[in-house]
């Protein structure tokens, strides 16, 4: 995996929006309308974390963007905490993603 501002390259194939890789390995774009609030930046909040429940990952890796700006919401911080969560910017968190063993999801946001 590779990344650059605005761009994220996985298996080789590159997205130019934030993705959600999934416990089975599927690639998906992340839902941030879910979260969306007038003016200012999206965080990632409660809305979008609805799937982490049926997909049951030992680990969630959030990328919180290439200078790690991505806020996180207080009650999307309640639902992390049934899991062992990682939130590091996302050029830094793609080394322990690729290193990872147990059943992850991964929530990568690409810019600021």
């Amino acid at each position: 995996m590779e990344t650059g501002f605005g761009w994220i390259k996985v298996r080789g194939e590159r997205y130019e929006y934030d993705i959600v890789i999934h416990v089975n390995g599927e690639v998906s774009r992340r839902e941030k309308e879910k979260s969306r609030v007038p003016m200012g930046h999206t965080p990632l909040s409660e809305k979008e974390l609805d799937f982490l429940e049926r997909e049951n990952p030992e680990v969630v890796f959030i990328g919180s963007g290439q200078y790690g700006l991505l806020p996180v919401t207080e009650n999307a911080r309640k639902i992390l905490e049934k899991y062992d969560v990682k939130i590091e910017p996302t050029p830094e968190i793609l080394k322990d993603i690729e290193n990872e063993k147990r059943k992850y999801v991964a929530i990568l946001h690409i810019t600021c």
